[in-house]
């Protein structure tokens, strides 16, 4: 005998659902800002401590925060014209995902692989991580999973 199923429809959120929704994930964006950014500067900053580190706030509501990643070496030595001046942004979603089951596996994994893929990153970009040099004046490295 086959199975009947039944469609329920949800009805709308309240206001209030509405502002838990956007506290979780605030949540979650603020947790990954206090959790996640340092041991991913802590990656980056033993790949080459000649480069400065730092935390910027979301751009909006519902946005993680991101992490800016300068240096300056001389000018003599540099292999593209401007001074490094990166923005890793990660997506939201991927963020969420990290404190999920699961998730702790998922981000040391990116912490380990972390290495070479900003190895990968220079090529394409115009980056060089040596020289402490990039062809363009700022460089938005976005839309980030925690895949390796």
């Amino acid at each position: 005998m086959l199975a009947r199923w039944r469609t329920v429809v949800c009805p709308h959120r309240s206001n209030s659902q509405r502002q838990d929704a956007a506290t979780l994930t605030t949540d979650f964006f603020a947790r990954f800002e206090a959790e996640c950014l340092p041991r991913i500067a802590a990656a980056i900053s033993q790949h080459d401590r000649r480069v400065q580190l730092h935390t910027l706030p979301a751009e909006a509501p519902g946005r993680p925060p991101r992490l800016r990643v300068t240096g300056d070496g001389p000018p003599d030595l540099r292999r593209h014209p401007y001074a490094l001046d990166i923005t890793l942004a990660w997506d939201g979603l991927e963020v969420q995902r990290l404190f999920a089951a699961g998730g702790e596996v998922r981000f040391a994994g990116y912490l380990a692989a972390l290495p070479a893929k900003l190895r990968a990153w220079q090529e394409p970009r115009g980056i060089d991580l040596r020289s402490l040099s990039q062809a363009d004046p700022a460089i938005l490295i976005g839309g980030l999973d925690f895949e390796h």
